[in-house]
């Protein structure tokens, strides 16, 4: 692998759906074929622990990369990043054929204001969702126009470089291949059917730095000690595996939607863009849907389901509920407030 090539990784869907595995053989066909591009193949990337092969090649890549996956490109930054598998979100122009103008001026995402990530390398990584094109013409495209911006980029560093009396170990360092160790570690190789050895299905939160601002709602309301803190006192997912399958109460509790479950079926708890009208549409569902909890009860629940089938005892909402609750000051109205405010001043 290269600096100066662009790693295009695919990641393949769970099962073996025909639909999605042609769309997945057309790209690859598609894409071995355009130069300057080291292309693979892995399993599905939420399944991946940290000693399948197809993990410790992503660890390997340097320099920027594309990776398509059936997950929305913020899951899957984010669970990459998770892994060690870091740089900076690379933003992709490829829109769902059903977008229009409205919705995608409508659905941009918020400005950070989070932790953010640490130790984040100088690269790119760029995620596109295999769900948003049922042919493969639209993800060459941007995977081209994504190859030329990064040669674009590499190239105006370089002039900066040469402009600034670049030393020669600055100059090498961009001009080799990266056969230096990532992180300490030699780049490890890996045959076709290494990286395609099937995983086993898998459960665990994803925490989006760009949005968690540490406010330990989440490690204060699970009680299945999956999260920790790291040494800089940032939450972190310790103990991925306690995590209990297809709950997702702790995500609904986190005050800015920074807690991602990739597999779960509503897309706010996916890791779909998070935006002012993309939140309103997921409220107003919720409330013409005539469910009664909010998210919270909702959570609560959750949480006591998993804890009787461990032979605990439920706690309902008397244990690690967020301080914004019931019980406490009113504080100012947030925009799910105003809101209901409105809905009722409409008397519907």
């Amino acid at each position: 692998m290269s600096r100066t090539r662009l790693t295009v990784v695919l990641s393949q869907a769970q099962g073996k759906n025909p639909a999605k595995r042609a769309l997945e053989e057309s790209i690859c066909a598609a894409l071995i074929m355009e130069p300057g591009l080291d292309v693979s193949v892995v399993p599905y990337l939420y399944d991946l622990d940290a000693n399948h092969t197809g993990r410790l090649f992503l660890e390997g890549v340097q320099g920027d990369m594309v990776v398509l996956t059936w997950l929305y490109p913020r899951a899957c930054f984010w669970l990459l990043d998770r892994d060690g598998i870091k740089g900076h979100f690379g933003e992709s122009q490829l829109k769902p054929a059903d977008t229009d103008e409205d919705d995608e001026e409508a659905s941009e995402p918020e400005p950070p204001k989070g932790i953010g990530s640490v130790e984040v390398p100088d690269r790119h990584i760029y995620c596109l969702d295999l769900r948003d094109f049922n042919k493969h013409e639209p993800y060459i495209d941007e995977v081209r126009r994504i190859a030329r911006e990064c040669k674009d980029r590499r190239e105006a560093k370089l002039k900066q470089w040469v402009q600034g009396n670049p030393t020669m170990v600055q100059l090498g360092s961009y001009l080799r291949d990266s056969e230096q160790p990532v992180n300490g570690k030699e780049h490890p190789t890996f045959q076709p059917e290494e990286l395609l050895k099937q995983p086993g299905r898998r459960w665990y939160p994803v925490i989006d730095y760009s949005r968690c601002t540490n406010c330990m709602e989440c490690i204060d309301f699970c009680l299945f000690g999956v999260y920790g803190v790291d040494k800089l006192d940032r939450i972190l997912v310790e103990n991925q595996d306690n995590c209990k399958r297809g709950c997702p109460a702790c995500s609904r509790v986190c005050p800015e939607q920074a807690i991602i479950f990739p597999d779960y079926k509503t897309p706010a708890i996916a890791g779909a863009p998070v935006g002012a009208i993309t939140g309103l549409k997921i409220d107003l569902t919720k409330l013409f849907g005539g469910d009664a909890q909010d998210a919270l009860q909702q959570a609560a629940l959750e949480r006591d389901r998993e804890l009787v089938n461990d032979g605990r005892d439920a706690v309902g909402m008397t244990v690690g509920m967020p301080k914004r609750q019931t019980g406490k000051d009113q504080g100012p109205k947030d925009e799910l407030d105003q809101l209901t405010d409105a809905l009722d001043a409409l008397d519907i």
